[in-house]
């Protein structure tokens, strides 16, 4: 999911990466905006609050979404310093980022206890905010640039440019057509569902809510770990065993 074993990575592991992921940023989005008053997927509603408060001349307003767009600039930019400094193929490369972000949702469902030491609502959602730029660098850098999971602008236009195509490309690229399509599709419906469960539990459970995203997001990057081991450690035995097997057959070879 994370990383793969092979020279690339195949549609398989994209569409589990796009599942999980999407699924996270859509509980978070739900839960975030009604935790902390303020969308924390992505920054394009940033902008217009940004726009209004500079034409309010509400500059603490102003400041503040600044802020947070500032902060999910920089979880991106430290998503993808993390996995170039240490290299894509790195055991630990992908695993940082995730584990960064598991911490900061871990943070955000202790939010309640956490702000009587003099944290508010907005540093948690800037929190949120630098944890989605973390993810969505990273499932960038990871598939390639295919896979985006914290918001749906650029998905939906992408699937309604290749919904379109269906009827005029040629018959030869329709498999990949469809294969991307589904891909679309896969990850709005799971950021929906993520959306759902999100504001859901969120009604009932309150700021508990998060622990589910941070116990998926362990969950993934323990089997992601485990899965690659098993996976290396059976080619090993294999290549070994042909290795024994050539030797013996050419000291057979040797006696004859």
């Amino acid at each position: 999911m994370l990383r793969h074993f092979g020279v690339k990575r195949t549609y398989v592991h994209n569409l589990k990466l796009a599942v999980l992921l999407s699924l996270t940023a859509g509980f978070v989005n739900a839960a975030g905006f009604l935790g902390f008053s303020a969308l924390t997927t992505n920054v394009t509603g940033h902008a217009a609050l940004f726009a209004e408060g500079i034409a309010r001349q509400d500059w603490l307003m102003a400041k503040l979404v600044a802020t947070w767009m500032t902060l999910f600039l920089a979880g991106a930019f430290t998503s993808s310093l993390i996995v170039n400094k240490i290299g894509h193929n790195a055991r630990f490369s992908f695993a940082i980022p995730i584990i960064l972000e598991t911490m900061i949702l871990l943070f955000c469902a202790f939010s309640p206890a956490i702000k009587f030491w003099g944290f508010s609502g907005n540093f948690f959602a800037g929190s949120l905010l630098f944890a989605m730029g973390m993810q969505n660098a990273l499932v960038s850098v990871i598939s390639g640039s295919v896979v985006r999971t914290t918001h749906l602008t650029g998905t939906f236009t992408d699937l309604g440019i290749e919904l379109a195509q269906i009827r005029i490309d040629k018959q030869v690229f329709q498999d990949e057509l469809i294969a991307r399509i589904k891909l679309r599709v896969s990850i709005i419906f799971f950021f929906m569902l993520g959306a759902l469960s999100g504001a859901y539990l969120f009604t009932y459970i309150s700021f508990w809510s998060f622990l589910l995203p941070a116990s998926m997001l362990s969950f993934a990057l323990l089997y992601d770990v485990f899965r690659l081991n098993i996976k290396r450690y059976y080619s090993n035995f294999r290549y070994h065993k042909s290795d024994t097997h050539t030797i013996i057959s050419d000291k057979k070879n040797e006696i004859v």
